[in-house]
């Protein structure tokens, strides 16, 4: 029996870069048109997040986002992705997990507040990059059609980044022990799945030359 460390990400991959990019493909063409439903609601995060600390802003960007890890939990994990990867309904409980501590966040005391010191560029730059650039990066780089664009709020890489960069603009009260509880517990999701993701890519692009 080998030994745990002699395993590499590609032993646990279960379907090849074709099968990937074709799941992507079938999904786009099945929900379209939602993609302009997440282009506008896309559009709305930034917006809401740049008009600053108001606490009605903050509620509006975490319903905003629970929306979007409930559709990804539902509509990409346990419908499509599940068919590929078993591991699929353990990640589709873990983004519902976090739609329901983002909806939690909604009742808190919570403010965003955009300032252009170094984190909050960074949590503004990552909004950004998820929404504008992520999407159309990995095609233009690997040469796909654009039948296989993963958009945020409709796929899970690009909306866990864009979360960890709203999350960058999330702030509590100073006098709110509950929202700064719930913060702390908003983290550990949406960066996880940038590690899963990473590495799910990262395995994947080594393969494209056999496929």
């Amino acid at each position: 029996m080998s030994q745990w460390w002699s395993y590499r990400p590609s032993d646990f991959l279960l379907f090849s870069a074709r099968t990937w990019h074709r799941l992507f493909e079938l999904y786009n063409a099945e929900i379209w048109p939602a993609h302009f439903f997440a282009a506008a609601l896309g559009l709305a995060l930034v917006l809401v997040a740049l008009k600053g600390r108001a606490g009605p802003a903050a509620r509006i960007c975490c319903a905003l986002l629970a929306a979007c890890w409930l559709w990804v939990a539902w509509a990409f994990h346990i419908e499509r992705y599940a068919a590929i990867n078993w591991a699929a309904t353990w990640f589709a409980a873990a983004f519902a997990i976090e739609a329901l501590l983002l909806l939690a966040a909604v009742g808190a005391e919570l403010v965003l507040r955009v300032r252009w010191g170094g984190r909050e560029a960074l949590g503004l730059g990552l909004l950004l990059f998820a929404i504008l650039v992520q999407p159309w990066l990995g095609l233009v780089l690997l040469g796909r059609p654009w039948r296989e664009a993963g958009l945020f709020g409709l796929v899970p890489d690009p909306t866990a980044i864009g979360t960890v960069g709203l999350l960058l603009l999330l702030r509590p009260l100073p006098s709110a022990r509950f929202a700064r509880v719930l913060v702390m517990l908003l983290w550990p999701i949406p960066l996880l799945w940038c590690v899963v993701g990473a590495l799910t890519q990262w395995t994947l692009h080594g393969k494209i030359g056999a496929v």
